[in-house]
């Protein structure tokens, strides 16, 4: 078993949402190796959902393939530590190299259903993330770059810009609950 999945037996759920995820990541772990795109059917992922100082903003991408905007984040391809993928993503997707990292365990676990697509003039079907989102904070006035191959801009957006101009009403669902653990996290209301 991976040390992700053993890590993920010590996830608390928030939500009826996080149990059914968190029970649905641990079975196909069982059947089927998920930590790489080897499995067709589900694999996972990591984002990163990043905030400034003020905890007012997040830092966000313009997704190519979905027109939408979302967190930088992506595939583990191998790599057992979805902390670490997270950051990797975070930093390639962004060009941020200074991350503090808000909370030891994931803001948030979900199980995403990605349509089938291309990348890369390759037919991609589709098929589940089974995602890890982690929180952190930076700076604002970093740098930002954009992977022009993934994303087309790299902006900080109020939360509730995020939710505007998120089209997927998945992902919207995603962050309004990320933001909801978010404010109880900053209350003290939320364990780590």
């Amino acid at each position: 078993m991976s040390k992700t999945i053993e890590k993920l037996k010590n996830y608390v759920p928030f939500c009826s949402q996080e149990e059914g995820d968190k029970n649905y990541f641990i079975k196909s772990e069982q059947k089927e190796q998920i930590l790489t795109r080897e499995n067709k059917n589900c694999h996972l992922t990591a984002s990163a959902f990043i905030i400034n100082k003020e905890h007012n903003k997040v830092l966000s991408v313009f997704h190519n393939i979905y027109n939408s905007w979302s967190l930088p984040g992506g595939h583990a391809d191998g790599i057992d530590d979805m902390l670490f993928v997270s950051k990797k993503e975070a930093n390639e997707e962004t060009g941020i190299k200074k991350l503090r990292l808000l909370k030891k365990t994931p803001i948030s676990i979900d199980s995403l259903t990605t349509d089938s697509h291309f990348k890369n003039n390759k037919f991609v079907p589709a098929h589940i993330h089974l995602n890890f989102c982690y929180l952190f904070e930076t700076d604002e006035n970093q740098k930002l770059t954009v992977k022009k191959d993934e994303n087309s801009l790299v902006k900080w957006l109020e939360f509730n810009k995020l939710l505007d101009g998120a089209w997927e009403p998945q992902m919207k669902r995603v962050y309004q609950k990320i933001i909801e653990k978010i404010e109880l996290f900053f209350k003290g209301k939320l364990n780590d």
